[in-house]
């Protein structure tokens, strides 16, 4: 019997659809969008069903597809929005006249944190993804490609069809946002 026969897509739903989802749902941050994603992701693999040899395992072939799913998406949400929209004002708050260096009260501090402490737990995590919620769907789209698909920069400028000094823009904006928010609602709460 070969591999394409093997698979079962009832089985795929039992086995995966969790974990996908999550999987998902923790780079695009829209909970309908996650499902559309797992959703596309189990009717492609379907389609490609005959192609899949079993050289990796079911749900190793499964991530690769809905990875490939995820760029689409934001490849697409990269698209439909003006990339170079950004808040200015947010760069005048924290330099100074220059535009190059930081106001000396804005400048970012090392955290009192204790490294050593496991520092993961679910309140974190819960308003890591309420700062990340508030970055612009393009912000979202790039740090996640970075920082959670650990993919170049080159190939997301590629994929987003933007530059690289407007990548640099949005990933550095996007830093900003995240450590004001977390400062404001974990850090220094």
């Amino acid at each position: 019997m070969d591999a394409s026969r093997k698979l079962n897509a009832s089985s795929w739903v039992d086995n995966y659809s969790d974990i996908l989802y999550g999987y998902v749902l923790a780079r695009v941050n829209n909970a309908a969008q996650a499902e559309d994603i797992v959703q596309e992701t189990f009717l492609s693999a379907w389609r490609a069903r005959d192609t899949y040899n079993a050289t990796a395992s079911e749900k190793t072939w499964l991530f690769a597809i809905c990875k490939n799913k995820i760029i689409d998406y934001y490849r697409k949400a990269s698209t439909s929005k003006e990339i170079l929209a950004v808040d200015d004002e947010a760069e005048d708050y924290f330099f100074g006249d220059d535009g190059r260096h930081w106001n000396e009260n804005k400048k970012p501090q090392r955290w009192n944190l204790d490294y050593n402490k496991n520092i993961e737990n679910k309140e974190f995590y819960s308003i890591l993804k309420k700062c990340k919620n508030k970055l612009k769907e393009v912000q979202q789209s790039v740090f996640a490609m970075k920082y959670l698909e650990d993919i170049d920069t080159q190939e997301i400028c590629e994929t987003l069809g933007i530059s690289v000094q407007n990548y640099w823009v949005l990933m550095h904006r996007a830093k900003i946002q995240l450590r004001t928010c977390l400062e404001k609602n974990w850090i220094n709460a």
